[in-house]
């Protein structure tokens, strides 16, 4: 099957935009996180719509243990906050074994760029940019993403691989799978994004993720409304 090739540089009109309106019915996506095929946690996003406003709250925790110690662990917490389909602000706080991380973001207008108070990055962000996360299938058409744990820019490559059959808990999806990848291959391996992607064009969602570091790791989608 032919693939092809998205480095995607966004048109001024389709900038920092997520199609809130794909979302509209939608109150919450919950997501499995799972490392080596056993369920070790959550990330969980749950929707308010008000006229063109919409926002995104989302609560991600896991652990992994090993012999009854806990050695890797993280618990986060974020909200995004969209105005007629564009991103205005990003908050998060996110613990990773202990150690504290954050983003706050907002959109400003008079240099129409967003401005990130990062614990890994402060300045400033083209609205080419998207948050890096597991609900807006708007990442597939972004040419940089915006961790949110920390709030670095990386920019990205996504492959479209083909349409695939995928069970999901005892569903079968036609599923199009992607491959996204870090456009820098400079990066060390622990900085490098490299993810294979489902997304279910029928209702606009990301089913599951897979990637391996450290372990082979999953979001998997487990239920939505």
């Amino acid at each position: 099957m032919r693939k092809f090739i998205f480095i995607i540089i966004l048109l001024f009109t389709s900038k920092a935009f997520c199609h809130t309106s794909h979302y509209e019915g939608i109150k919450k996506i919950e997501l499995d996180v799972i490392r080596n095929g056993e369920v070790i946690g959550y990330s969980n996003y749950f929707f308010e719509h008000k006229e063109k406003n919409m926002t995104v709250k989302n609560y991600t925790k896991f652990k992994v243990e090993l012999l009854g110690i806990t050695v890797f662990s993280i618990s986060s917490e974020a909200t995004e906050k969209y105005e007629n389909d564009k991103l205005i602000q990003f908050k998060s706080t996110t613990f990773q074994n202990d150690k504290e991380k954050y983003v706050n973001l907002n959109y400003d207008k008079s240099v129409k760029k967003f401005i990130i108070d990062g614990s890994s990055y402060k300045g400033e962000a083209s609205l080419d940019c998207i948050i890096g996360n597991w609900w807006n299938h708007k990442i597939f058409k972004a040419s940089k993403q915006i961790s949110p744990l920390s709030g670095s820019i990386k920019e990205q490559i996504v492959t479209f691989i083909g349409k695939e059959k995928i069970n999901i808990n005892n569903k079968e999806y036609l599923a199009e799978h992607f491959k996204l990848k870090s456009k820098d291959e400079n990066l060390s391996e622990d900085k490098k994004l490299n993810f294979d992607i489902w997304y279910n064009p029928e209702n606009n969602l990301i089913i599951k993720v897979s990637y391996s570091k450290m372990g082979n790791w999953e979001y998997r989608l487990k239920n939505f409304e």
